[in-house]
């Protein structure tokens, strides 16, 4: 995969957390993941931090499949970016070894100002170029 694919892959992966329109949320998320794909998330620390105390050993959440995965790029979209706080951007830093592609994003405010948030998405492609399984790290 040449540089450009990789950041056009980056740049799209980014882009489908801040689609408004659910019907092209919807065909990005299918263009973007394979039918039985799985994103797993590690959750924030004070969400790990809930469930430790709780008695629960290591949290993860995962969203499997292509309704799955809707509900958890919409459900980004409507707490973060509909409400017209923040944007997505992509960190510019996509990098690939054999089948797996990492980059790190940025959440900023929609009106300008420090970076918000910040992640690191390891994904390994299928044979296709499609995402089988995506691995989401909330840095800060």
């Amino acid at each position: 995969m040449a540089d450009n694919d990789l950041k056009n892959l980056a740049d799209r992966y980014v882009a489908v957390w801040g689609e408004p329109d659910p019907e092209r949320r919807r065909a990005a998320i299918r263009a973007l993941w394979s039918p039985d794909a799985v994103h797993v998330l590690q959750p924030p620390q004070e969400m790990r931090q809930t469930a430790e105390g709780l008695g629960f050993g290591r949290l993860t959440l995962e969203a499997r499949g292509y309704d799955a995965l809707e509900v958890r790029v919409t459900r980004a979209y409507e707490t973060f970016v509909a409400p017209g706080s923040f944007v997505f951007r992509s960190r510019g830093d996509a990098d690939r070894l054999h089948d797996v592609v990492k980059f790190r994003w940025e959440m900023v405010p929609r009106a300008g100002g420090d970076v918000a948030g910040v992640g690191l998405e390891i994904l390994v492609l299928g044979a296709d170029g499609r995402i089988v399984s995506d691995y989401q790290f909330i840095e800060g």
